[in-house]
């Protein structure tokens, strides 16, 4: 359905079967990211005992954001989404098998995961200008911010299921085990994106430079007070606070001694504060100011982490995990709902491919905080990642507050 359509339609978004479909494609992703995230970190660290090899894993799964995202914007707006999402997605599950007979030889490498997590991450730079785009697309900008919160409810469901499913099967079964259920689990996202009928819209015939498609971006940005903002924090949050999760795994095995199964419980916990985050928001999301609550979950994150940092406990280690899931939640409800809202339609597409291009600063993140934590341990890490990032929200305040002037919209 057009977002035109959907402007004059105040049903609630779940009823639309074409919302529904990509629903359930991104839950299912979403599920099998997170738990191969968990096996993936526990088989490399028992295997390397490196704790910048384990950041590394991300660090790949995260580097084709930053390297393909302004140009998947751009193919956005000129193929079809939903051909794309369904030969990525069937790629996936190529790369699954491959990997499970491998496992099932013996013949599995660091290396092997490290190629995977690449590949995984060039499928997830397509999300937010593919699927999320399409989800935009079918909302309107009237229920945009709903979609996107019950988007978000799934997948932070998938994200407390998916490490503790990850830690039971690569503890009873092996990697082989870890691929068969994901390889199971691409077989129900590949039949929904055969279902998928694409909204139409406008596409674009001319082909553009690399250098075009980054200039309608920085447009979009010069033109938005708020967007600039947003895409700002973005970075902020990619460098500095999402990065220490990946030290969740590394806190676990050598702070506090949890076995394979509990670590994955740990790595949970975050997904349950952020399941109850998009719970509360799913509903409120609407009547917030949503720049107010992007920018506050930011600064919370950072404050978090370094009760991660000082835990001494796996409780306390637990509660600050649940409660940065929390305020994980309120950031990635905000940040599509901020650059959807925030940008002319003519420059969403290219915005889209900016923000993605802004997540992509993760890399630097993942490297510098395994970089660290083999000189400071891992909590040494978490907690001088927190301090840089406050500093970094503080120094760039005027950008910043963009976020407080300008009230939300959707």
């Amino acid at each position: 359905m057009p977002a035109s359509k959907a402007l004059g339609n105040p049903a609630p978004i779940h009823r639309d079967p074409q919302f529904r479909r990509l629903w359930v494609v991104g839950g299912l992703v979403s599920l099998i990211r997170w738990l191969e995230i968990l096996a993936f970190a526990v088989f490399t660290y028992d295997h390397t005992q490196s704790a910048l090899w384990v950041a590394s894993l991300m660090m790949l799964r995260m580097l084709p954001l930053a390297v393909f995202g302004l140009a998947l914007g751009a193919l956005a707006a000129r193929v079809s989404r939903r051909a794309v999402l369904l030969a990525t997605h069937a790629l996936l599950l190529a790369s699954c098998l491959v990997l499970m007979l491998l496992a099932l030889l013996g013949a599995i490498e660091v290396w092997h995961l490290a190629a995977a997590s690449a590949l995984h991450g060039t499928v997830w730079a397509c999300d937010m200008p593919m699927r999320r785009g399409l989800m935009g697309d079918i909302a309107g900008p009237g229920r945009v911010a709903q979609a996107m919160s019950l988007d978000a409810v799934t997948a932070n469901a998938c994200r407390l299921v998916g490490p503790m499913l990850g830690g039971l099967l690569i503890a009873r079964g092996g990697l082989p085990v870890v691929f068969l259920a994901n390889a199971v689990l691409y077989l129900p996202v590949l039949f929904a994106l055969l279902r998928l009928r694409e909204p139409p819209v406008e596409r674009l015939h001319t082909r553009l430079s690399l250098r075009t498609l980054l200039s309608g971006g920085f447009q979009a940005a010069r033109e938005s007070p708020l967007l600039r903002a947003a895409l700002w924090l973005t970075i902020l949050f990619n460098l500095f606070a999402w990065p220490v999760l990946s030290m969740v795994p590394v806190i676990g095995r050598e702070q506090l001694r949890l076995d394979p199964q509990g670590v994955g419980v740990l790595a949970s916990l975050d997904g349950v504060g952020s399941l109850i985050g998009a719970l509360v928001l799913s509903t409120a999301a609407g009547r917030l100011r949503q720049g107010p609550v992007y920018l506050g979950a930011v600064v919370a994150f950072l404050l978090l982490q370094m009760v991660l940092a000082w835990s001494p406990v796996a409780l306390l280690t637990g509660l600050a995990l649940l409660l940065l899931g929390l305020v994980q939640a309120g950031f990635a409800v905000m940040q599509t709902t901020l650059v959807y809202t925030a940008t002319a339609e003519a420059r969403r597409p290219e915005a889209m491919g900016l923000m993605t291009m802004c997540i992509g600063a993760s890399p630097l993140g993942f490297l510098a905080v395994g970089a660290l934590a083999e000189r400071l341990g891992a909590p040494g890490a978490t907690l001088l990642c927190g301090v840089c990032g406050l500093l970094g929200v503080a120094l760039t305040w005027p950008v910043c507050r963009a976020c407080l002037r300008e009230p939300g919209r959707g």
